[in-house]
Order: C-alpha cells, then structure tokens, then sequence
C-alpha cells in the first residue's frame, strides 16, 4: 500500500504559487523513493529560493546545450553541490547535520542502483552494436528495396516492437539509420519517417520496464509490476496507429534504388543476445520471486557478459585458424581479408563506451531536485497538482509539460511526490510520461537524438508540423486506456 507523503494542504500568497507553477513547468525533476521533506521548511527562506534559483540557471544552461556546445553534465553537477551545501550549511547550523546526510546517503544510493541498472544495459546494447547486430539488420532492410510507404510502415513497426526491448534511444537511432541510408537526398520524406520513428519508439517503450528510463524508474519504485505494464500495450499501440495512418497517406509510395551492402555479424553476436534476454530474466526474476533490487540481476548479467568475454578471447586464435582454413578452401578473398580486422572482446571496452555524460546528467538532476524536495517544495507542488487538480488531469497535464521538459523529469517528480492515487492513475502516468515526449521533438531523448543524426532533414519545425496529429494520438492513447482499463481505477497501488 502506498502512503502519500504531502503535508496537509497550505493555501500561499500569489506570487509563491506562482513560483511553484514555474517549478513545475521548468524543474520536474527527481529520484523515486528519495527522503522525504526534511524537519526545515524552508520554501519560504532566502536559502530555499537561492537553491531554486540555482537549479533553474543550471537547467537553462541545460536547454542551451546545442547552442553553447557545453555538455548538459557540467552545470547540474555544480548545482547539485551547490544546492546539498546549502541545505548542510542550514541544518548544521540548526544543530541537525544528521538529518541531511541522511538525506544526501538515501538520494545517493536510489541513484546508484539506476545508474548501475542502465550502465549494464548500455553495455550490453554497445557490446551488440560491436558485434554488427544493428549494421546486420539495417543491411538487411536496405537491400530488399522497400517502397517508402513499406519503409515508413516497416521502421515504424520495428520501433515499437524492439524499444521495449533495447530502449527506444537506440531504436530510433537505428531506424532512422535505415531511412537516411535509403532515402538519402528525400528530405521530406526523412523528416516523415523520422517523426514516425520518435513516436513509435516513445510509444513501444511506454509499455515495457526496459523500453524508457520513466518506466525503469516506475518499476525500481515497485509501484507497477513487470507483468502490469503490458496494460499499456493497446493504449501505445493507438499512440502510434493513428498518427502513423495519417501521415503515411502524404507519403508518395515510389521505391529507392536498391542498395548492397554486405554486413557479416562477428563471432558471438547471436550468444549476446541470448545472454542480454537470460539477463532481463535475472533481473525480473529478482524483483518478481526474491523481492530483491532488479539491479542485482542486471550485475549479475554483467558477469555473464565477462564470462563469456573471456571464453571469445581465448577461444579467438583457434577460431581464426579454422576460419582461415575454410575461407582458402573456398577462395572467399574477401571473408578472409576480414580476418585480419578482428580484434578481441573486450567487455570493459564496451563499458567505456556508454554514455557516461548522460549518466552524470542524470546524476546532477537527481541530487538537485532530492535537495529541493528535502527543503519542502514537491511536498508543495504535491499539493497543487493532486490536491487542488483532478488526478487524471493532473497526469494528462503532465504528460504535455514532458514535451517541453523531457519525460524523465516529469517522471521522477511524481515518484518523489508519490501521490495517493489508484493503481490506473499511476498506470497513466507511467503512459502520458512516455509518449508526451513525442508531441515535440525534444521532448525525449529519441527525438534529439534524431536531430543530430538527421541534421537538416528532421528538425525541430519539421516535427511541430505534425504536433496535432501526434496530439490526436495522445488523446486517443490516454481515453483507450480510461476504457480498457476502466477496472484499475479503482484498485489503490
């Protein structure tokens, strides 16, 4: 059973609720779980405001990243050491520094689990992306010579149906690959097909606890079971169909010129996948039947990966001998010119690779907002949103913010608010959170992504223009699951 951890409702003057308004527009942002509001209020004191002043430079500095060309990591970092230092300076000198280490160790050590899950999923999807799974399946998509409306249809389809699986970041990445590839020099229809893409990606990862960090985040909390987010499976299917079908009827359905390109997986490839599944297993199985942390199985998969790194390496010269064999035998010139690029597995290599500046990001907005929680403003904004607005609204709502402040904020604010709400209202959440980052192209990840691997062909306008169809899928998205899941409505988490 959940229990809310608002205060009790507290009427403020104009302009602090306008201050609280702009907080939740600007800055929702932070960790499931985290402590709750420390024995200080202090959202009226010149403390409180200098710390929110703070987080709101650091996150505009944030938004500018694509024009200042300053990693997004740098500026919450200083802010979150900024902010928890206040928060020490007052509580020290009120004579409670236990309080606010207490605090600080709860915030760091929620974060640590994610950050552990995600960088063992990194690897993995990096580990995958050496090994040429990814080249091997754009190849493939490329050389049938599919007509652009099957292209649309089929990178659209796979979108939804792999990002509950490898994250919907890299899926999209990995359509809009194929599109650019395919379609090169057809700016129009790359724009289409990219949208499609973002939107579909955000959408099939609403459904699955692998497919978005919000639903990572919904899960680690234990507020929606593995089994329950497939609730949300028609819901993000409608997201996706409808704006799909309208846009696919301004698709002119010519087909590209047919290109070959030839793309051998590496040695060990498919078993990496199969140890990335065994992996998921591990760490459902020990949320599911242990009651343990999921991130103890990712870790565990991590070995996994190392095992099996070790046996490639090892195994490496005799395997190149057999294959130097066969290939002279067959006169394969080319297969065994290869040979000579073959470097060893190196699962620290792939850990390397992961995308540490996100991860410090992350980070940073953790350990700003857990502080600006602590001070006592989520117990306000708590208030606003889910004492004074209808729940359903209030998710709905929220989901649109998302759009503008990326989904995982939204996200990580009502599970530090962890409102008393019915089991289909946290399931909405996790739903409008999800998708509400399509409705503009850098209202997820997938989508910004997209801008810089399609520089020129998507962009931020090319996507507005499609923001009422995306808007009709989102309305259709959340009333299909109002009906479907009617029953859960009134089942409390």
């Amino acid at each position: 059973m959940l229990t809310s951890r608002r205060s009790p409702s507290r009427p403020g003057p104009g302009p602090r609720r306008l201050a609280l308004l702009l907080f939740a527009c600007l800055a929702l942002l932070a960790p499931p779980a985290l402590a709750a509001t420390g024995e200080l209020d202090l959202t009226t004191s010149f403390v409180g405001a200098l710390a929110l002043v703070v987080f709101v430079l650091a996150y505009a500095l944030v938004m500018a990243e694509e024009k200042l060309h300053m990693r997004k990591s740098k500026p919450v970092l200083v802010a979150a050491g900024i902010i928890w230092a206040l928060i020490g300076w007052v509580y020290v000198k009120a004579g409670i520094p236990a309080d606010s280490e207490h605090a600080f160790r709860t915030t760091l050590l929620e974060f640590t689990e994610l950050m552990l899950f995600l960088l063992v999923a990194m690897t993995y999807i990096n580990a995958m992306d050496e090994r040429r799974v990814f080249d091997a399946l754009r190849a493939w998509m490329v050389r049938k010579g599919f007509s652009y409306r099957t292209l649309f249809w089929m990178t659209g389809v796979l979108a939804f149906v792999i990002s509950p699986i490898a994250d919907n970041l890299t899926t999209a990445l990995l359509m809009c690959a194929v599109v650019t590839k395919v379609a090169e020099g057809d700016k129009r229809f790359i724009n289409l097909a990219c949208v499609n893409i973002v939107v579909a990606a955000n959408a099939g990862g609403a459904f699955s606890p692998f497919g978005d960090i919000t639903t990572l985040m919904v899960w680690q909390a234990g507020i929606i079971h593995f089994q329950e987010f497939f609730a949300l499976l028609v819901p993000s299917l409608v997201n996706f169909i409808i704006p799909a079908v309208v846009m696919s009827a301004f698709i002119k359905n010519r087909t590209p010129a047919s290109l070959e390109e030839d793309v051998y997986l590496k040695r060990g490839a498919r078993r990496i996948i199969v140890l990335f599944l065994l992996t998921v297993a591990t760490a459902v199985a020990c949320h599911t039947l242990l009651h343990l942390p999921p991130v103890l199985g990712m870790m565990t998969g991590l070995g996994y990966l190392q095992f099996f790194g070790y046996y490639l390496r090892r195994t490496l010269p005799r395997s190149l001998e057999r294959k130097r064999t066969r290939y002279t035998q067959r006169g394969d010139w080319k297969k065994l010119e290869q040979l000579g690029s073959v470097v060893p597995f190196d699962v620290f290599n792939r850990v390397a690779r992961a995308e540490w500046d996100t991860l410090l990001f992350f980070y940073g907005v953790v350990m700003c907002v857990g502080g600006l929680g602590f001070m006592g403003y989520l117990g306000l904004l708590s208030d606003v949103l889910y004492t004074e607005w209808n729940a359903t609204w209030a998710n709905v709502a929220l989901g649109v913010i998302s759009a503008v402040v990326d989904n995982i904020p939204v996200m990580f604010a009502v599970l530090t608010m962890e409102p008393d709400m019915s089991h289909g209202h946290w399931l909405l959440i996790t739903l409008t959170a999800g998708v509400g980052g399509s409705l503009l192209s850098i209202g997820s990840a997938a989508g910004v992504a997209l801008m810089g691997q399609a520089r020129g062909n998507y962009t931020f306008m090319g996507h507005l223009r499609w923001a009422p169809v995306i808007a009709l899928g989102y309305a259709a998205s959340v009333a299909a699951h109002l009906w479907i899941n009617a029953d859960s409505f009134q089942v409390f988490g």
